[in-house]
């Protein structure tokens, strides 16, 4: 696998927006199984109540990887995913997301030679303000 040329050909490239609803009382359950405890995230009364700063974490786009993506390797696996809480998202707001290959690298390990992919997700809210950036890291083994 070339690795270099599959991040000239498609990082950086947008290939998936969808829309969610921030949903008051989804975002109260979330709070609640992280285990939060700040009351803006917890209390539906504060003067400041919002969706927990890795509640954008929680949704996920039409496609892992654009279309016509190659397909390599032995096989994959999930190795975490990365929040950046830009700004507060609040329920009843509606949000687009975007996802693109934000980077691809290689690294060898114990098991051997992988590939990581980093899927982005942008999440903006209605007024076009970025709110939420977060960072998939997919490895597949080579």
């Amino acid at each position: 696998m070339d690795v270099a040329r599959l991040k000239d050909d498609w990082v950086g490239f947008t290939f998936d927006e969808v829309e969610f609803d921030v949903d008051h009382d989804e975002a109260l359950e979330y709070a609640q199984a992280c285990g939060e405890t700040d009351p803006r995230f917890t209390d539906p009364t504060h003067q400041d109540f919002q969706a927990p700063i890795n509640f954008t974490a929680r949704f996920v786009g039409r496609r892992m990887f654009p279309k016509d993506f190659p397909r390599f390797g032995k096989g994959g696996f999930d190795a975490g995913k990365c929040v950046q809480a830009l700004a507060a998202v609040r329920p009843g707001e509606r949000l687009v997301a975007r996802s693109l290959l934000h980077d691809i690298y290689e690294k060898t390990g114990r098991s051997g030679g992988m590939v990581f992919i980093v899927h982005r997700m942008e999440f903006r809210n209605e007024s076009s303000e970025l709110v939420s950036v977060v960072d998939w890291r997919m490895v597949i083994q080579t």
